[in-house]
């Protein structure tokens, strides 16, 4: 396991392309850009047993579109 801070995240679409994410920064939600929008996960009080250890999860809560 590398240096960087990791977060596990859960819910949301079955098809994100990853589940173990870089901690967000600077803000506490994390972000990711899929299908012309957003996923959008906030951060609970829970942690997770991956194949990188004890990791923080947060847990999807909405999805914004792009614009256009």
């Amino acid at each position: 396991m590398n240096d960087t801070a990791k977060v596990f995240l859960e819910g949301g679409p079955d098809d994100l392309p990853e589940r173990i994410v870089p901690t967000p920064s600077p803000g506490p939600d994390v972000k990711i850009e899929l299908r012309n929008g957003y996923e959008h996960f906030r951060p609970t009080s829970r942690r997770a047993d991956t194949p990188e250890g004890k990791l923080p999860v947060y847990e999807w809560w909405e999805r914004t579109e792009m614009p256009g």
